[in-house]
């Protein structure tokens, strides 16, 4: 007996050893981490400078912070050697400038070349990037970074469900994912699954995907009417994880696209990836196919009016507080977010003229120079000066903003300087910058109380899930600006034709999937 023991230890610490030894043995794979990202709008006269990146834009060793799922104490961050290198993104805006571009780009491209070479890299893009001179941006970029590191790399690219999939960015993209969610609650989840596919594929040896399916599907709608929150989009989406446990499929997802850009590649998509053909092509197919069938059930998340109706309902409602969005300057979007139209028009009502009258929070228009004044002159006192317009006037003028400073917050290394003038009933959120208000905090900060405000004005789409939670009432005002959401007024040029629903008596599309060589064939 104890000689078989002492057999049966000797064996097991034999195999430990091996097992361990060869563990040991095992390369750890080298991955790469770069990315871009912005929603360009052009349809807005605003153009995209260094300036527009500069806030959010992480090097090397920082990159880390961004992703939860690879701190320190994570078991991914222990999967690989990683190289981080650029990661630029930017609040949605107008057009790239090519000078901001290039320099982004080449500079990503300088510090992949320090440590070829790789055997994966995750790309973190959006993939609704316009640049001056470019008609498909992120294809440009994905095939100049293919360039330095080759076709041996493994690239794994994670993607807002707003961007557009090229068939150069899925043809140069090994395997490829977005968001299922709108709001994107997901987001993190999403680039998490990216990157763990791209090791999984490193570490079983498997490597590239045999197959990838893409459609394109010509539907062009804005994010709020394709929110996943509610019907069709929300059954559209939950057809996509069961997609990927079926074996031989690695990942499925629908891209909405972007609605605000006139290039060829704006339209919606649906990108399958996998080892089985049949699976791959055949779940492809299915969810372009439904995508289409729910076509006519899309609409806005919310009521929509126009401006004078919204209010209506609102100063009609005892509800608090009661949300407008002024969705046609939405900087969430990409508009130039300084358009005063709106604000104008607040101004002039009389029920908002005296202090006494409902209380409403407009957030935000640019200011600089009556931040200065306000500053100067400090909080208790009144102050004047223009707001808006500098950059988008084609709607409306600048407006004299005249009222009494209740709160002034300086800026610091990392924020601008904000102040709230009341005027009236109205207090007026002035930024520096334009700015989204996506918080209860960004206004606790400013000494605003959105459940003791009857109406809160915000220059976003559909409310981001802690607005949503606050609302008593809501409705998206259709008003001008960059990204309009009556698509039929901005006059596209340059998408492919027929595009539903600017196109509405269009005759059934070819959903077929189209197979995307792996890269490099």
């Amino acid at each position: 007996m104890k000689k078989n023991l002492t057999t049966f230890l000797s064996a097991f610490t034999a195999l430990l050893l091996f097992y361990s030894c060869e563990n040991l043995s095992k390369k750890i794979p080298r991955v790469a981490i770069a990315g871009i990202g912005i929603e360009s709008s052009t349809f807005s006269p605003a153009v995209s400078n260094m300036d527009a990146f500069k806030a959010r834009t992480d090097i090397g060793e920082k990159i880390f912070d961004k992703y939860s799922f690879l701190s320190k104490e994570s078991f991914n961050r222990t999967r690989a050697n990683w190289f981080p290198t650029i990661v630029a993104k930017s609040l949605p805006g107008g057009i790239v400038s090519r000078e901001t571009y290039d320099s982004l780009l080449n500079n990503t491209l300088s510090s992949l070349r320090k440590n070829l070479p790789y055997d994966g890299l995750f790309l973190d893009l959006h993939g609704a990037m316009s640049v001056e001179g470019l008609i498909d941006a992120e294809g440009d970029y994905i095939k100049k970074v293919r360039e330095v590191v080759g076709y041996k790399t493994i690239i794994s690219t994670s993607m807002d469900l707003h961007g557009n999939v090229s068939k150069k960015l899925v043809n140069e993209s090994d395997l490829i994912t977005c968001y299922r969610m709108a709001p994107h609650e997901d987001a993190m989840e999403s680039k998490q699954r990216a990157l763990e596919n791209l090791l999984e594929r490193i570490e079983n040896g498997k490597g590239k995907p045999i197959y990838k399916a893409w459609i394109p599907v010509p539907i062009l709608l804005p994010g709020e009417q394709t929110s996943t929150r509610i019907d069709p989009g929300k059954k559209l989406y939950s057809q996509v994880d069961p997609i990927t446990k079926i074996d031989g499929v690695i990942d499925a997802g629908i891209w909405i696209g972007y609605a605000w850009a006139d290039e060829p590649r704006n339209h919606a998509a649906v990108v399958v990836t996998g080892d089985n053909l049949k699976e791959v092509k055949s779940s492809a197919e299915k969810l372009a196919t439904n995508f289409w069938k729910y076509r006519n059930e899309f609409d806005f998340v919310a009521p929509t009016k126009n401006l004078n109706e919204s209010l209506e309902q609102a100063l009609n409602s005892n509800k608090t507080p009661f949300f407008i969005s002024d969705m046609g300057d939405n900087p969430t979007a990409g508009g130039a977010g300084d358009v005063t139209w709106t604000l104008e028009k607040l101004l002039k009502r009389k029920e908002f003229k005296t202090s006494n009258g409902p209380k409403l929070i407009y957030a935000s228009i640019p200011g600089p120079d009556l931040i200065e004044k306000a500053i100067k002159v400090g909080e208790g006192n009144d102050v004047e000066g223009y707001v808006g317009a500098e950059v988008d006037d084609r709607y409306a003028p600048p407006i004299l903003l005249k009222g009494r400073v209740i709160k002034i917050k300086k800026g610091d290394i990392n924020a601008e300087s904000e102040v709230v003038i009341q005027t009236g009933s109205i207090s007026v959120i002035v930024t520096k910058k334009r700015k989204p208000y996506h918080y209860e905090k960004d206004f606790n900060d400013l000494g605003l109380n959105l459940k003791k405000t009857n109406i809160v004005v915000v220059k976003i789409g559909y409310l981001v899930p802690e607005l949503y939670d606050i609302q008593k009432g809501w409705v998206m005002a259709l008003t001008p600006g960059g990204v309009d959401q009556n698509l039929e007024r901005l006059g596209y040029k340059n998408i492919n034709r027929p595009m539903f629903p600017i196109d509405k008596e269009m005759k059934d599309p070819d959903l077929k999937a189209r197979i995307i060589p792996t890269s490099g064939l």
